[in-house]
């Protein structure tokens, strides 16, 4: 719990059940499945906690939003800069740890001055593969 202190969110039970499920998951679940989960041990939470309480974290910047799915959005606790490899059968993603050199010119860029950049790269991974 003390970990999450200087977040600067208010840290009720249920709040700290979804930052427990969500520390070091590589899942990028979505707001259902933490519900899912987390709803186990307070079966009176509703689903709006899950998402208020994501939204919050996103705002305070201890979680990243991916919307990879259209109309469902996932989540990464992982905020470092990284890239994401996305099955594109079971949406299984996984986490690239590599930093890319993308050069955009001045005329591509439109006067905006670049601070990062995000790639999802799309394929099957090894088990949807099994099943072709």
């Amino acid at each position: 719990m003390e970990r999450y202190r200087n977040i600067g969110i208010k840290l009720t039970p249920q709040r700290l059940a979804i930052l427990n499920y969500m520390d070091g998951n590589k899942a990028h679940p979505s707001a259902d499945t933490i519900y899912s989960a987390v709803s186990k041990k307070f079966p009176t939470m509703s689903v709006a906690t899950v998402y208020n309480t994501l939204e919050a974290l996103k705002n305070k910047g201890a979680l990243q939003e991916l919307t990879i799915e259209p109309g469902k959005k996932r989540y990464d606790p992982d905020c470092s800069p990284h890239h994401h490899l996305i099955c594109v059968k079971c949406k299984d993603i996984i986490d690239i740890f590599k930093k890319f050199k993308l050069d955009l010119s001045d005329n591509m860029a439109n006067g905006f001055e670049i601070k990062g950049n995000h790639i999802e790269f799309y394929g099957i991974c090894p088990n949807c593969g099994k099943q072709l």
